[in-house]
């Protein structure tokens, strides 16, 4: 037992009955993750496109068919009654959460908007905690960033320390490997830019899961964050860059974003989070830009400085990074509902040690 609650070897007999939610990049590695996991059950597909509804879920993430067709009704999902509802929508909508939560239905959600309640919208998090009550239910945020290199990988880095004096998470990403062309244009690459920093608002609800998850690290290792100072700044490109649907992001235009999040505490960062996502490496400004990964620096009585590097897979590599977001909300679907009611982070859980096959 783990904070009264069991762990996953003393649930290992147990199936969960789960619906993925959403069928994109996200929503498709979490089908095959649940369909090859020894202790999951995929009950239900929900899609918001009319052109994806009646599909086959397993057609849909590129395997066999699997006999669970997609539907575009709510009342559907509830009516299945499963365990957990992986929810991986682009944004959110707090009526469906709600109802989903009130129904007796657990949700585990790659949003940023859901981390940390004390850090949640005042409004939002009311709302979640009176349906989470009223469906003795708890919503989960998890994924890679934020998630694992906000959370799991420097809990683990901080293990050996008894004096913490800074933590610096830096994130390299090559976006056109990353994304599609669409989202590459929404993000401002290829834009002209008069200055080199941008109002941190471009940023959207980014920087909120960032703060939220950063937050509950700091409550969890006792050393409270004061609030947070973000930035958003630019890069050029020095030499025009053409994409794979021929957009030129031309010389002088946007072509890499550096966006910080810092977290304070006694006038001096604590625990930063700092997002390098280029293009291209051919920039007017010296990042000191790393392989894609994470580059994690921690600083106290056992410093460390650890680089983790994405690796390839026989996938096609945007999907194949799509798995360091949705495989850990697989790998959490015992946990989450076997969690406490309300609205539960990574330090709320007991250990999340992965069922796994080998190749």
């Amino acid at each position: 037992m783990a904070n009264g609650k069991p762990n996953q070897r003393q649930h290992a007999d147990k199936t969960y009955r789960v619906v993925q939610w959403a069928a994109g990049r996200m929503g498709k590695k979490a089908i095959r993750g649940i369909v090859g996991h020894p202790h999951l059950e995929l009950v239900g597909l929900y899609v918001h496109s009319e052109s994806k509804v009646g599909q086959d879920a397993g057609v849909l993430a590129g395997i066999d068919p699997i006999g669970i067709l997609a539907t575009h009704d709510i009342e559907d999902v509830v009516a299945l009654g499963p365990d957990c509802v992986l929810y991986m929508q682009e944004g959110f909508d707090l009526d469906d959460l709600t109802r989903l939560l009130s129904s007796g239905i657990n949700v585990i959600t790659t949003r940023n908007e859901f981390f940390y309640a004390s850090a949640m919208d005042p409004a939002i998090r009311a709302r979640i905690e009176e349906a989470c009550q009223r469906g003795q239910t708890s919503i989960h945020a998890t994924g890679s960033s934020p998630g694992y290199s906000t959370t799991t990988m420097p809990l683990t880095l901080l293990y050996p320390m008894r004096r913490f004096d800074e933590l610096t998470i830096d994130e390299y990403a090559d976006i056109p490997a990353s994304v599609g062309p669409d989202m590459i244009k929404l993000m401002g690459f290829g834009h002209p830019v008069a200055t080199n920093e941008l109002s941190p608002a471009r940023m959207g609800t980014a920087f909120v899961g960032y703060q939220q998850s950063l937050a509950a690290l700091a409550d969890a290792i006792e050393l409270p964050l004061d609030g947070f100072e973000v930035r958003a700044e630019v890069a050029r490109a020095t030499k025009p860059f053409t994409l794979s649907d021929g957009y030129v992001i031309e010389t002088g235009t946007m072509a890499a974003q550096r966006n910080t999040v810092a977290g304070m505490r006694d006038g001096k960062p604590l625990l930063t989070f700092r997002s390098h996502w280029f293009c291209t490496q051919d920039l007017d400004q010296d990042w000191n830009m790393g392989g894609e990964g994470w580059l994690f620096t921690t600083k106290g009585d056992a410093p460390m400085q650890v680089r983790v590097t994405y690796g390839t897979t026989d996938e096609g590599y945007s999907q194949h990074l799509a798995g360091y977001t949705a495989t850990p909300a697989v790998n959490t679907i015992p946990h989450i509902v076997a969690a406490e009611p309300g609205i539960r982070t990574i330090f709320d859980l007991p250990p999340i040690i992965p069922a796994l096959r080998s190749a």
